[in-house]
């Protein structure tokens, strides 16, 4: 599911693997494991590909369908809090 996931919005995007391999600075040929299930994305481009298509990892894990991320909890003065 994740697999399909992000090439799906990679391709709604209109954008190459090269594209996002150098967002996440990694090789193509990387990126292009990722998208067939050939490599697991490490937790760290996961949070990545999260912010840049403005989802939640839930939403490209395939643990929901709401594509919106999660509100940032804040302390109230506008910073986020440190959990």
């Amino acid at each position: 599911m994740l697999y399909k996931k992000i090439r799906d919005l990679r391709e709604d995007h209109d954008l190459k693997q090269r594209d996002l391999a150098d967002y996440l600075n990694c090789t193509q040929v990387s990126y292009s494991y990722y998208e067939i299930g050939k490599r697991d994305i490490p937790t760290e481009v996961l949070i990545k590909l999260a912010k840049f298509y403005n989802c939640s990892t839930d939403y490209l894990l395939g643990l929901t369908d709401v594509k919106d991320p999660y509100p940032i909890k804040t302390n109230g003065k506008n910073n986020p809090e440190k959990v």
